[in-house]
């Protein structure tokens, strides 16, 4: 199965020896799934012909906002919408779950809570579990037909699903924790307020989600849908 990564920011320069840039971080999470990978750097204008051009598709995280004036988001928009038309598989993360709910209609603003950053509790379905966050934005108006799977008291539409063909998650799984503590190194200082930051230093050691929602990723790929 070929999943299509779809490109919307790029890591700090300084984490790139270690971590890689954004789309590296998915076949390492979703790996052993047998899945074949392409990346469609949108950030740098790089699109598919088509929706066809992959079995599934992932829409990473940025550092920019869905509302920002740029060249790439009205296209990528377009993109999300001829992918739901197609019912092929779509996964957004972050950045990519902001662009697919302000696509279909949804709203899409700078939090005025501010930031969430490092290890995050969510009830998922009626069960707890802690991902990694880093973000300001949020969707404050889900679309007409999406479904709140995971929320919390800071982020009430946390986790959507629309139909069974897109789902979408405002953190990050897959984010390590030192890929967190990169991030506020580098892209957090100045930006995110320095309490915040400590509380998530004081965080980092604890365990994560990352592998149960990796897998229920995986699945949601895989799934024969009619």
């Amino acid at each position: 199965m070929k999943i299509g990564i779809l490109q919307t920011g790029h890591t700090p320069n300084v984490l790139q020896g270690e971590f890689g840039d954004y789309d590296a971080l998915f076949p390492k999470l979703l790996s052993s799934n047998g899945f074949e990978f392409e990346t469609f750097a949108v950030v740098d204008g790089v699109f598919p012909s088509s929706a066809d051009d992959a079995d599934g598709w992932v829409i990473t995280g940025s550092r920019h906002g869905v509302y920002e004036d740029l060249p790439w988001i009205a296209p990528l928009e377009k993109l999300v919408r001829e992918i739901q038309q197609s019912g092929k598989p779509l996964i957004g993360v972050c950045f990519g779950h902001q662009i697919i709910a302000q696509a279909l209609g949804g709203k899409v603003e700078k939090f005025s809570g501010g930031w969430a950053v490092g290890r995050t509790e969510y009830d998922y379905e009626g069960n707890k579990i802690w991902l990694n966050a880093w973000h300001q934005d949020q969707v404050v108006e889900p679309p007409k037909g999406a479904r709140v799977l995971g929320q919390n008291a800071f982020c009430e539409n946390a986790m959507l699903a629309y139909g069974d063909t897109i789902w979408t998650v405002q953190a990050h799984p897959e984010f390590s924790n030192g890929f967190v503590s990169g991030l506020m190194r580098t892209r957090g200082k100045g930006v995110v307020p320095e309490d915040l930051m400590r509380e998530a230093e004081n965080r980092e050691t604890a365990p994560d989600d990352n592998a149960n929602i990796a897998r229920q990723m995986a699945e949601f790929l895989k799934k024969e849908r009619a």
